[in-house]
């Protein structure tokens, strides 16, 4: 990230610390113990920004190493590295490990440190996130667990489908999970009214595109019986909203797209909704 303006370097420090203090995650060693992996909370670690002055082209070298290889018995588990192009122009370089992270911990983190760098101080956390995992543990959590198993043995009992899309070369011998992102922006006017057929469906906007995206892969393979694979935040309770750890998880989520139902549109400028077959 790109910081331009006056940079207070001790202030700076002193807000990655004061994150590290409240954040029990960021003071979290990973060690194991009788073949277990189990989580170590340390009261004191070791923490220094990485400072560096360096022109435009060795800036580049320097953030492409930024990036390198945790050593998770040792916390915390994040580096941060500043560089300094010119007085009032800096590279912010934050590298985090997942075990103790995801995207919605990135904008706890974001945000937190903002505030800190400019003298607020955030509400004092009700719970850490070793109190989740111990509640993850807890009885009445696995009897909750075994519910949801059962429900989702059902789901996905009998023969699960496999999406055959058409491709327009020959699948190779050994299977890749190798992928790329494809971005694109949907203009005002069809967001409206995407939101708009949302309201009128009754259903959220991810469950309007969900069920257009499964439509469409219904469109390229003709199935009728499809698995979409969903990230989840997993942050069930108020309480977890602002505890900076690693709470995501995927759902499977099947679904029966047939050639004969039909999908509520709306017309491109219209206000007014219709119905388009599958």
């Amino acid at each position: 990230m790109l910081l331009e303006g006056a940079l207070d370097r001790e202030r700076f420090e002193a807000a990655f610390r004061a994150l590290i203090a409240r954040h029990e995650t960021l003071r979290t060693g990973f060690q194991m113990v009788n073949g277990e992996p189990v989580q170590r909370v340390h009261s004191q670690v070791d923490f220094a920004v990485e400072y560096v002055q360096a022109g435009e082209q060795e800036a580049r070298d320097i953030v492409r190493g930024f990036v390198r290889t945790f050593d998770l018995a040792k916390p915390p588990p994040l580096r941060v590295g500043l560089i300094e192009l010119e007085q009032d122009r800096h590279i912010l370089m934050f590298d985090m490990h997942h075990i103790i992270s995801d995207g919605v911990s990135m904008e706890i983190l974001v945000e937190e440190f903002s505030r800190l760098y400019g003298g607020e101080e955030p509400a004092p956390l009700r719970i850490q996130y070793k109190d989740y995992a111990a509640w993850q543990q807890s009885e009445a959590q696995l009897d909750r667990i075994k519910r949801q198993e059962a429900y989702w043995l059902e789901q996905f009992s009998g023969e699960l489908p496999v999406l055959e899309m058409p491709t327009d070369h020959a699948r190779p011998v050994f299977r890749s999970f190798g992928g790329d992102s494809y971005e694109f922006v949907i203009d005002a006017r069809k967001s409206a009214a995407l939101r708009h057929l949302a309201v009128e469906s009754g259903a959220t906007l991810y469950m309007v595109l969900l069920a257009l995206y499964t439509t469409l892969l219904h469109k390229y393979t003709g199935q009728e019986d499809i698995i979409v694979g969903s990230p989840i935040a997993g942050r069930s309770h108020g309480d977890l909203e602002p505890l900076i750890g690693m709470f995501v998880n995927t759902l499977a989520i099947r679904s029966y797209p047939a050639g004969g139902e039909t999908l509520p549109l709306l017309p491109e400028g219209s206000s007014g909704s219709g119905h388009g077959s599958l």
